[in-house]
């Protein structure tokens, strides 16, 4: 796989159960990348490790006064360092390009993850967490993915190299052979309490990472109230910690690298004060005192990987344990699905709480609690359904369904829904049908004041299709996201639309017109509306009522607020007259009566409202 090939068509099926089994899954699906960068790294480092018996050859033969043989060293030290180049040179391409392409199936395999589970991965797992995972902790994982074909290499080079020494100078060679392994391994202990730290790191960079994000989602309503600082000392104390993790990480690290130059130190004044006195005994020519000199100088080289990939190793694992864990997030349904087929129409019907919606009828739903109507919209959408209580649509379940045409099919739209940076244009360049224009949406969402701010707000810019819109529209108001939103919904024109609190940050006259634009605008289609206005509820075709996640009533609007108590209380919130009557202090007629008084005065103003809008 090469760089320009990115991205992958499949990136695969992981390995979640675990860090250390994820990383060993995107070693084996990189196992040409890696057979590559090994094969480079074998050359380089065996010219690297040559280049001492070069010089020892030469200066034996200079010693000698051998005119041949120094000419056959010179020659030799020349196609070492060729092969020093060409092998350095690749072997740097075919490790940038494995962490390039780990990472990069990475970061596809979390997108695919992210588009799978949709709103449901930020209930699962923190949004901080998903950003971390996302940036920093690709790159650590491609980082060990592709070190370790290098540390193989520098590996059996040192082998290599301390069999080459036994056999061209047993009395050295053993020094070097035995001496080498011991450097190898004396951090090995010290890398247990290296990777605690560095997991604390990640840890508490995490949480600030989380906090940041929370922070500037929610800026607007700090600066409303003044809590900036507040927010911005919680910050101050987070990033703190996370400075002060990374100086005691800092510091086992530091620690490891002097080990790594102390004993190497302390073997090559070893291996001298050895090879004097060997030389001076005469059992050991000059030549061969320079060649394992050098050898064991050189290998300091190849040794720094030992260092690099316990690092990297360290570094990596946490990082790679939260990637396995995202990505062993599971939908409650199949995203294959068992039926295939194109997406089925008819009535939309949850057999949990009894909810029907009638096809090509508006629906308006009215739940006392908003998480539970969250859940319910959620799985209207085959989002969360579970086992035995799939939403049906059309009498065919939803989980049986492929993802992506139940998505076709039913569309939710949360109560906060995001809008990404970039033109309006792109905003509602979305899958759809075709059948419904943009301005006609825009139109129906009463956008047209957002419109007008978006042009007011940008350069340069007439038509209001090609202003842009900062990240998730922080420069609009609440109510001029949730049209935006909405007019992106009804853009998509899907078989089934449910809305989720469309119009909660909306005023009531703006309210009342968008009613009306979506009832005309989706007529003859399935639309369910998760509200407790009136005004919504009053142009419904059909009104249902949940109490204690289960349909009690359903009717007309104007119909259940005489007729159901418990309606009434959640539409009109006139509930201190009950307060009252339960306390004893008003009698039930009264209570009726103030009830009844409380509905007609509700009904009059909306009248007034609509007939103004």
């Amino acid at each position: 796989m090469q760089i320009q090939d990115l991205p992958y068509s499949d990136p695969g099926v992981p390995d979640a159960r675990s860090g250390p089994r994820f990383l060993w899954w995107l070693f084996r699906n990189q196992l040409s990348g890696q057979l590559t960068s090994l094969a480079w790294g074998l050359l380089h480092f065996a010219s690297v490790a040559s280049l001492p018996f070069c010089v020892g050859t030469a200066v034996q033969a200079a010693v000698d006064r051998s005119g041949g043989r120094l000419a056959l060293a010179g020659g030799l030290l020349a196609l070492a360092c060729a092969g020093n180049a060409v092998g350095d040179t690749f072997l740097h391409r075919a490790a940038v390009t494995n962490w390039i392409t780990a990472a990069a199936r990475v970061q596809q395999l979390l997108a695919r993850k992210a588009a799978a589970l949709g709103a449901a991965l930020t209930r699962r797992v923190a949004a901080g967490e998903v950003v971390a995972v996302s940036t920093g902790d690709v790159e650590k994982i491609g980082w060990f993915v592709e070190a370790l074909s290098r540390f193989t290499a520098a590996a059996v080079t040192i082998v290599l190299v301390c069999v080459g020494l036994v056999v061209y100078q047993p009395a050295l060679g053993v020094v070097v052979a035995v001496g080498l392994p011991v450097l190898a391994v004396a951090v090995l202990p010290l890398l247990p309490r290296a990777t605690r730290r560095a997991d604390v790191q990640r840890e508490k960079a995490g949480r600030a990472t989380e906090l940041a994000s929370d922070t500037v989602a929610g800026l607007r309503v700090l600066r409303g109230i003044g809590g900036e600082e507040l927010f911005l000392d919680r910050y101050r104390r987070a990033s703190q910690e996370v400075r002060h993790a990374a100086v005691r990480s800092a510091r086992m690290w530091s620690l490891i690298a002097a080990i790594q130059v102390l004993l190497p130190g302390l073997l090559l004044i070893s291996v001298v004060w050895y090879g004097v006195y060997l030389a001076r005994q005469g059992r050991i020519e000059v030549g061969e005192l320079v060649t394992v000199y050098s050898s064991v100088m050189l290998l300091t080289y190849p040794l720094r990987h030992f260092e690099e990939i316990a690092m990297a190793y360290s570094f990596s694992k946490p990082s790679a344990r939260r990637a396995a864990r995202v990505l062993a997030l599971e939908r409650a349904t199949d995203t294959a699905g068992s039926r295939a087929g194109e997406a089925p129409s008819g009535d939309l019907y949850d057999p949990e709480t009894g909810l029907l919606a009638p096809a090509g009828v508006l629906t308006a739903v009215v739940c006392g609690d908003p998480d539970a109507a969250g859940r319910l919209a959620e799985r209207l959408g085959g989002h969360a359904a579970q086992a035995g209580t799939s939403v049906l649509l059309g009498g065919v379940p939803l989980d049986e369904l492929p993802l992506d045409c139940a998505r076709q099919a039913v569309l939710v739209q949360d109560k906060d829904p995001v809008l990404l940076s970039g033109t309006l244009r792109e905003l509602l360049d979305v899958p759809a049908s075709g059948q419904v224009d943009p301005r006609a949406a825009l139109d129906a969402a009463q956008c047209g004041d957002v419109l007008a701010a978006l042009v007011q707000g940008s350069l340069d810019v007439q038509d209001p299709m090609d202003a842009r819109l900062t990240e998730r529209g922080r420069s609009l108001s609440g109510g001029q996201r949730q049209r935006l939103a909405l007019a992106r919904s009804l853009v998509t024109d899907p078989e089934v639309l449910v809305l989720d609190e469309p119009t909660s940050a909306v005023d009531s006259h703006t309210e009342a017109r968008i009613a009306q634009g979506v009832r005309a605008l989706r007529a003859g289609r399935t639309t369910v509306v998760f509200t407790s206005s009136p005004l919504l509820l009053d142009r419904a075709d059909r009104v249902v009522f949940l109490h204690e996640g289960t349909v009690v009533a359903v009717g007309g609007h104007r119909d259940l607020v005489h007729t159901e108590p418990r309606y009434r209380a959640v539409v009109t919130r006139e509930t201190e007259d009950e307060v009252l009557r339960e306390n004893g202090q008003v009698p039930h007629e009264d209570s009726h009566a103030l009830r009844e008084d409380a509905v007609l005065r509700r009904l009059e103003k909306l009248e007034e409202i609509e007939e103004t809008a």
